[in-house]
């Protein structure tokens, strides 16, 4: 233990010894008595008198900071023994200058020089105070100069009295003491902070060292222990250490990027490391435990505390919300007897992860189950992980089986017992070599042809992890169409060579790929050009002599020119000898152009006489509409004039008519009428045929156009007694369509009704609505028309000889069917051997347009 302290107002260095005869004595009243009796005090008068009071008072004071702050002896003789070197060396250095300047007066000098005595007898006495062999000061005197070595050792420690060796402490302390003490060493020289340390040598001696900096010094001492001293030493070397390792192991925690906590027993934060403090949002951890800031939620502390009630360990996901975003943490919780400490694992990033793995894998899944090819996965135990609905579709295999993950060799048995794999001459052998696959590395193919006829390609992929992907083609349908396609295409080759159509396929690079011999004999070109490969080029040369305008120019640049002239194109050619060829340039999608050609010489000779006969035809059409339309004008000014006097020669005011004068009158005039309608009848088709007649739309009464139809043939129905019904209950009061045309439609079926309905009968004129119009029909009990008639009825100048009575020019039908496709509708007939005729009209109800007439 180090020295006591014999006077209460200062500290005794003994070096380690209870021994008050042997040190020199600091502070207290001894430095008073001490200068008070040296004639150096008479020296230096006031001003030295005060320095020393100065030091005394110090020296005080640091026995007080001393028994407050709980100091060792030993630090406080280390400070008080700098403190004493001070006030020597400030005392020696005044005595110097009162020296010189009193040098004149030799008593003066006397003093000065036994006082100069006193000093070196008190630096002698501090120097062997120093120099014990149970202690060893450094010294640094500034930050340039080398550091002074004061004391020394025991042997037993170990420690090198060469300086430069006793400074190169990891050469004599332990390993863990060395780093320490440099540590604290570091600390010392650059932020001043004292350390008190038990230091271990390599001969298992313990040091105590303590480290001091004053303004103008830095101290270290090494102290040796006694024996007593040194189970106390190794004790706080345990200390030291574990103390270093917690510093350690809190260091590392607060430098990891995951929140750490630690809780005293009552549930408060004690200490947290920077990633919690960010993770609350808090300025420092400190500010973090002081705030109370939690890391987790009310609801998941307190799952925390019911779980540690019946473990101290608790590891549960738990989500709590960290900058706005709701993460996913893994928090373990250990709970002891002073508290508990809680780290959590950020596991937002490995969900994500997993859940994006599940979700490819189902993808995956999902993709496989929608292929057509069998897809089966096993793991490194050669069971059934994976199958889609086309390998149990292919197999025809029970669900349940399948879901129950059979190994490989099993379902290879199921599938020999049941028939749906060939029987293998060496059975065992055939399964071992297929199983081998399991211990392969390369893809194996294999090819099984089915007892039922389907060829199968199966594919086996090792797996990185272990197992295999089996992969089941079938390839059945392919094979047959692969031989299908072959056959087509001999098929299709004969039907080529045998085509008198010439056709050569040009490949993009303008060489020839493909011709028939009707494309070399039509062009007289050699046969085997195909086997050549002769360029379009070259085949131009050949043949643009053959014909008049050659076309080879366009061929060549449809074949290998730019894009915009690669287009498909249709002509027709005409060769020196007379023969006419049709051509077509057809552009393939695979970059090819395909060239046909069809000798059309019989057929364009055809064409040109068909041509010559309907420009004759076409010209005698005219010739006729114009001769209709010229008589037709010619005849109806004299036939107005016929009626006009004919209406003259009746009246009462012309004179009196002999009863067969008036017979003869009304005779000319009725044919002249029905001459009359007949004209006008031409004059109507001939405008339709024109193209020229335009109706005039507007609403049509239905009652009124009926009735002035029935007006103009009441003379005809009363000479026969002839009845007309009118039925139009069911029809709308109006449509909409040219009320001139109707009418004269209504009056022709009328007409040509009563020329066929018997004497003393009735007709029937009925108007109904229609959902998309109006439709009238006129019906009368005449002998009906045959079958063969009904395909010339509508036909101009056709008139009908079975019973009318009248023949006319058969034009009435043809009026009305012109008329009413003109409206947009259409007209059928009814009829048959001996039960009448009824003739049909449908009109829509609003007429689109005008459409011409068919003849």
């Amino acid at each position: 233990m180090p020295g006591e302290y014999p006077h209460r107002a200062g500290l005794a260095v003994t070096g380690g010894r209870n021994d008050s005869h042997a040190g020199a004595r600091f502070g207290g009243a001894w430095p008073k008595r001490l200068f008070a009796r040296s004639p150096v005090r008479r020296l230096l008068g006031a001003t030295s008198l005060s320095t020393l009071l100065a030091a005394d008072l110090a020296f005080a004071q640091t026995e007080a900071v001393v028994r407050s702050s709980g100091l060792s002896v030993d630090t406080v003789e280390v400070i008080q023994i700098s403190m004493f070197a001070g006030v020597m060396g400030a005392a020696l250095i005044s005595a110097i200058v009162l020296i010189r300047e009193r040098a004149r007066t030799s008593a003066e000098n006397v003093e000065l020089r036994n006082r100069i005595a006193d000093l070196n007898a008190s630096l002698q006495r501090s120097d062997a105070l120093l120099n014990l062999r149970d202690q060893r000061v450094v010294v640094w005197a500034s930050e340039k100069q080398k550091p002074e070595l004061v004391g020394a050792l025991p042997a037993e420690t170990g420690a090198p009295e060469d300086r430069a060796a006793f400074l190169a402490f990891g050469r004599w302390l332990m390993p863990r003491s060395a780093a320490a003490l440099d540590h604290a060493m570091t600390r010392l020289r650059e932020r001043a902070v004292s350390f008190d340390l038990v230091v271990e040598t390599q001969s298992g001696a313990p040091l105590e060292v303590q480290g001091r900096k004053t303004p103008a010094h830095v101290l270290i001492k090494f102290v040796s222990l006694s024996e007593a001293q040194r189970n106390q030493a190794r004790l706080r070397l345990e200390n030291q250490r574990l103390s270093t390792e917690h510093e350690n192991m809190l260091g590392l925690v607060d430098a990891l990027k995951m929140p750490f906590w630690i809780r005293s027993a009552d549930g408060q934060l004690k200490w947290v490391n920077r990633a919690y403090a960010e993770a609350v949002e808090a300025s420092s951890p400190d500010a973090a435990i002081s705030e109370g800031r939690e890391f987790l939620g009310t609801p998941a502390r307190e799952a925390i505390a019911r779980q540690h009630l019946a473990a101290p360990v608790f590891e549960q996901k738990l989500s709590t919300v960290i900058g706005g975003d709701r993460k996913v943490f893994t928090v373990t919780n250990y709970a002891g007897g002073e508290g508990s400490a809680g780290i959590a694992i950020d596991m937002s990033a490995i969900e994500a992860i997993r859940e994006e793995y599940e979700r490819t894998v189902r993808s995956h899944a999902d993709t496989l189950d929608q292929l057509n090819t069998a897809v089966a996965i096993f793991d490194s135990g050669q069971k059934l992980r994976f199958f889609n609905q086309a390998f149990q579709k292919l197999w025809d295999l029970d669900g349940g089986f399948l879901a129950s993950a059979p190994d490989n060799a099993l379902l290879l048995d199921r599938l020999r017992s049941e028939g749906k794999i060939a029987e293998q001459p060496e059975w065992r052998r055939w399964k071992e070599n297929l199983l081998a696959a399991y211990r392969a590395v390369e893809t194996q193919e294999h090819w099984w042809h089915l007892p039922d006829g389907r060829t199968i390609r199966v594919v086996a992929n090792p797996q990185p992890k272990g197992g295999v992907t089996w992969v089941f083609e079938n390839l059945t349908e392919k094979m047959n169409l692969e031989s299908r396609y072959n056959t087509v295409v001999r098929v299709q080759g004969e039907t080529l060579d045998n085509l008198a159509e010439g056709v050569a396929v040009f490949g993009p690079d303008g060489r020839i790929r493909l011709s028939n011999p009707a494309f070399t004999g039509l062009w007289g070109l050699p046969a085997d050009i195909v086997g050549q490969k002769m360029h379009i080029s070259a085949i131009r040369e050949r043949c643009e002599a053959l014909a008049k305008d050659s076309p080879w120019g366009g061929f060549v640049a449809a074949v290998t020119g730019f894009d915009d002239e690669r287009r498909d194109r249709h002509g027709q050619t005409e060769l020196v000898n007379g023969t006419v060829l049709r051509y077509a340039i057809i552009h393939l999608p695979n970059g090819q152009v395909m060239m046909t050609f069809v000798d059309v010489t019989d057929s364009v000779a055809v064409e040109r006489a068909l041509k010559e006969k309907n420009e004759a035809l076409q010209k005698a059409d005219q010739l006729k509409n114009d001769f209709v339309q010229h008589v037709s004008y010619e005849l109806r000014s004299p036939l107005t004039n016929i009626i006009g006097f004919t209406e003259l020669l009746s009246l009462a005011a012309t004179g009196p008519l002999a009863p067969r004068q008036r017979e003869y009158v009304e005779h000319i005039g009725s044919s002249s009428s029905v001459l009359l309608t007949i004209v006008n009848d031409i004059l109507d088709l001939a405008t339709v045929d024109a193209g020229i007649m335009e109706l005039e739309i507007a609403e049509v009464r239905i009652d009124q156009t009926i009735a002035a139809a029935a007006e103009l043939v009441a003379d005809r129905l009363e000479e026969h007694s002839i009845r007309l019904e009118v039925d139009a209950s069911g029809a709308p009061k109006t449509f909409h369509g040219d009320e001139t045309r109707i009418r004269q439609i209504l009056y022709n079926l009328l007409s040509n009704a009563v020329n066929y309905a018997p004497e003393a009968s009735t007709i029937t004129l009925s108007c109904q609505q229609l959902p998309h119009g109006v439709e009238f029909s006129v019906h009368d009990d005449g002998p009906g028309m045959p079958p063969e008639i009904l395909d010339t009825v509508f036909r101009r100048f056709e008139p009908r000889v079975n019973g009318g009575r009248r023949r006319g020019a058969g034009l009435g039908l043809s009026i009305v069917k012109s008329f009413v496709e003109l409206h947009g509708g259409k007209v059928r007939i009814d009829t048959g051997q001996n039960r009448g005729t009824t003739v049909t009209c449908e009109f829509p109800a609003a007429p689109s347009g005008v459409r011409a007439a068919a003849e």
